[in-house]
């Protein structure tokens, strides 16, 4: 027992989230008659929200910074215009153009980074700037109009579905694929716990190890025997995979992940530790412009259309999911699954009060009132 409530002491802000959402996805599915975890629905959850899962891995970067971006949406809304030209106006191969996009992004990002990193412009100004900038460009570049269909072959990153190869009524391939994560888990946290002790390092009992792995492999089965029972794994999520679990590894096990938290915690002690916080605040708005492109090209491909009004508010979603999920404004505090989190409670908020027909502006308001809550645990968390 004391073990597992030193557990929760030190990540209590990370189990206060976890629960949350949990607590969120039971009185939805209750107040929707049992809709929100139907199979159908789960799926639509993932795929209406995984741009924002983008977004908000990489503001979460820029939040432990201790910077902000404001210009995602716009970046994101740019992003889709010019994909639209690429690959319905000029018809460029699919892979060129989202090759392209991705690095056009890059140099926004790298152009927002530069003014914030070397010219010591705070981010505030220099994203609010970019949001300004890029929605205007949206506009030029579509000429207030809208630019569809994209080819079949863009819009099956974010629309389409892997195949079964077995033909049967359930997804046989997505629950194989649950197993066999499960397994690759299990065997991860045994080597991991094995060195730990091998080092003398300090780690959870074994009885909580084990209810640790137990809960995290049901979890990973019933979510894939849900999405079974519809079309199976969406591309999309396979994306979002590769870019939690590859995020979560340079920031935990990597030197630019632990510069870039000592960077958001003491900017002045990181530097007298030789770490380049300008080259690395630069490098942490590349990535933020590279995934706001991402984010951009799954919307667009979702929407099979390019708007001018793609992306608004999408970077205040982004900063939400972030906040809820753990990040601190003042820098140094966040994880990559916290920011997933974040962004699946927002997700689910919209998704179930959607179904219950509650209206955009009710929506807004509940929403404001969660992420003031989120930012008020906190603070009264590191109070205590």
């Amino acid at each position: 027992m004391d073990g597992l409530k030193n557990l929760i002491t030190n990540n209590i802000r990370k189990f206060g989230m976890v629960i949350a959402l949990v607590g969120i996805v039971i009185l939805f599915q209750i107040l929707t008659g049992g809709i929100l975890l139907t199979p159908l629905n789960v799926t639509n959850i993932i795929m209406q929200n995984s741009y924002i899962i983008v977004l908000a891995i990489g503001m979460m970067l820029i939040i432990i910074t201790g910077e902000i971006d404001l210009s995602v949406g716009s970046v994101a809304a740019f992003i889709g215009a010019v994909s639209g030209v690429l690959l319905v106006t000029l018809d460029l191969p699919v892979i060129v153009g989202i090759l392209l996009c991705l690095l056009l992004g890059a140099i926004i990002g790298a152009w927002q980074g530069f003014w914030v990193a070397y010219v010591n412009i705070p981010s505030f100004i220099v994203t609010l700037a970019g949001m300004l900038i890029f929605r205007g460009l949206t506009l030029v570049v579509l000429e207030g109009r809208t630019i569809a269909p994209f080819p079949n072959g863009f819009r099956s990153l974010s629309s389409s579905f892997m195949p079964d190869a077995f033909g049967t009524e359930l997804h046989m391939l997505t629950i194989i694929i649950g197993v066999l994560l499960s397994l690759a888990y299990v065997l991860y946290e045994l080597r991991v716990r094995r060195t730990d002790l091998k080092y003398s390092f300090k780690t959870t009992s074994f009885p909580l190890f084990v209810l640790k792995i137990f809960i995290i492999t049901v979890v990973i089965n019933v979510f894939t025997f849900v999405l079974a029972q519809y079309e199976g794994i969406p591309y999309v999520l396979i994306v979002l995979l590769v870019l939690i679990l590859g995020y979560t590894f340079v920031m935990n096990k990597t030197v630019i992940g632990r510069h870039i938290y000592a960077l958001g915690g003491n900017i002045n002690a990181a530097q007298l530790s030789g770490v380049k916080t300008k080259k690395m605040k630069f490098w942490v708005f590349v990535n933020m412009g590279t995934l706001a492109a991402l984010s951009g090209l799954i919307f667009a491909g979702r929407l099979n259309a390019a708007t001018p009004q793609a992306g608004n508010l999408f970077e205040l979603d982004a900063i939400a999911a972030a906040v809820i999920g753990g990040a601190s404004f003042t820098g140094g505090v966040g994880t990559i699954f916290g920011a997933v989190i974040g962004a699946l409670v927002m997700g689910v908020l919209n998704n179930g009060m959607s179904i219950m027909g509650i209206g955009i502006d009710w929506q807004q308001a509940i929403k404001g009132l969660v992420l003031l809550g989120a930012v008020a645990f906190d603070v009264l968390n590191k109070n205590k």
